[in-house]
């Protein structure tokens, strides 16, 4: 294989392939990134066996074939240069020597056989989806992904596909947030997929230059095509939670609040909160709400006064102040409405109004208080 390529666009590539090659591993070859050179096309691929990222690249191809270089290595090398151009050559021994106008340097490499196959995504459907849209309902979802290995079903999102409708909804058992939108036609797949939390986070920064996006869904793999690149990955094979079941229906007390007024008066009063438990507390009456926390370890406490319209009976609760302020980032409207019930249900926390062909609710479970 012999390929010329720009150093920016070599660069760019690595950088977007880092992503999806682990920093370490028990398999050496899952360090290298693989190069194929064919039909005039330059293509690069990592792994780490559950996500894929294939991308290609303008190059010049003076001959065809492959190789597996160090990924680390050839990163390295390209962010040490400024812009020229870098000639990739490999021998049948798969002895690589890259060369510029400043030298050459010489690195064993692999053979494009030892690599893992590309995966294939057997009874495939497809979806298309403007990737502004997908773009929205990742943003809006997943921050309340679980990060806890023992539940592997919430570590990633539940997308569900109607034909007239496409909704996200993650979780980590504290905190829900669920976002549907109704702008939406299924050409081909309807049902329900878990897409692991790495692979929504390596689609995010494609779907800014592209107007749509192609998602094919197979048994057992995800995949995902734009211009420039394609992302494969295992689905989470996994019972997703009954989330419907756990939507209050009898929330009779309704706070509504300036989001920012709020928002901003959490983030205040939490910095003298316990650094473990990170409780506040949230006292409701129809003279207004008062945030207030205490910490006895640090002899600390915080109250503030925020000036909010509510229907209910007096009700105090106590939530995490971290999951509160992540909730409350991720409403779009100016006014942000809670819906209540008792110190130990659900609250549930809406936009004022929803979007146009848009619905978004969240969901936060409350912390017991020492007034309990």
């Amino acid at each position: 294989m012999k390929v010329s390529i720009s150093r920016n666009s070599l660069q760019a590539a690595l950088q977007n392939l880092a992503k999806a090659t682990p920093t370490r591993s028990t398999i050496p070859i899952l360090s290298s990134v693989l190069f194929t050179a064919k039909d005039g096309v330059l293509e690069m691929r990592t792994t780490d066996l559950e996500i894929t990222l294939v991308t290609k690249a303008e190059a010049s191809i003076e001959t065809s074939g492959g190789v597996a270089v160090p990924h680390r290595t050839i990163t390295e090398i390209t962010n040490a240069m400024p812009e020229t151009e870098i000639t990739i050559e490999a021998d049948e021994k798969n002895r690589v020597v890259i060369r510029t106008t400043f030298g050459n340097y010489d690195i064993s490499g692999a053979a494009p056989e030892d690599f893992p196959a590309m995966p294939e995504v057997d009874n495939k459907k497809e979806i298309i989806v403007a990737s502004s849209t997908l773009k929205h309902l990742i943003e809006k979802t997943s921050f309340a992904l679980s990060a806890d290995d023992l539940k592997p079903a919430l570590m990633g999102a539940l997308f569900e596909v109607l034909k007239n409708q496409i909704s996200v909804v993650a979780t980590d058992g504290h905190r829900l947030s669920i976002c549907s939108r109704s702008d939406f036609s299924s050409k081909g797949y309807e049902g329900s997929v878990i897409v692991p939390k790495k692979f929504l986070h390596l689609v995010l920064p494609y779907l800014n230059n592209e107007e749509e996006a192609v998602l094919w869904v197979g048994d057992n793999h995800l995949t995902i095509s734009f211009k420039q690149a394609t992302i494969f990955s295992r689905v989470i094979d996994e019972r997703y939670p009954d989330y419907k079941n756990v939507l209050p229906q009898d929330n009779n007390k309704v706070l509504t609040a300036e989001r920012v007024g709020l928002l901003g008066s959490v983030r205040r009063v939490s910095i003298f909160s316990n650094r473990a438990t990170r409780q506040v507390e949230l006292k409701l009456s129809n003279g207004g709400a008062v945030i207030t926390t205490e910490d006895p370890e640090s002899a600390s406490s915080a109250q503030e006064k925020v000036e909010v319209e509510y229907e209910g009976e007096d009700l105090t609760l106590g939530f995490n102040a971290n999951y509160l302020v992540d909730i409350l980032s991720h409403v779009s409207t100016d006014k942000v409405v809670m819906r209540l019930n008792t110190p130990i249900s659900a609250t549930l926390v809406e936009p004022d109004k929803q979007g146009e062909n848009e619905e978004n609710t969240m969901l936060l479970m409350p912390m017991r208080t020492g007034s309990e």
